[in-house]
């Protein structure tokens, strides 16, 4: 790897609500945390895997079917 060219990597929380993932990342914070005698920058997040509609089945449909009827009507197929 050549020297110089890469970023630093922190440790890292980043939290959503009551879940917290403990990792590696590019980003800091002002907010620091010890976790198991490590400084962690604590990174708030407003999505995350665990709060994610999509992920937690949460999700609407939306209506595709009627896009296709519109799309037919509109060009007269």
């Amino acid at each position: 790897m050549k020297p110089e060219i890469h970023p630093n990597y922190h440790p890292v929380v980043f939290v959503d609500g009551e879940y917290e993932i403990a990792t590696f990342s590019t980003m800091k914070s002002n907010e620091t945390r010890v976790i198991d005698g490590v400084e962690h920058f604590v990174v708030q997040t407003d999505i995350s895997a665990f709060s994610h509609p999509f992920y937690t089945g949460k999700q609407k449909l939306l209506d595709a079917e009627g896009r296709v009827d519109r799309f037919r009507k509109r060009y007269n197929m």
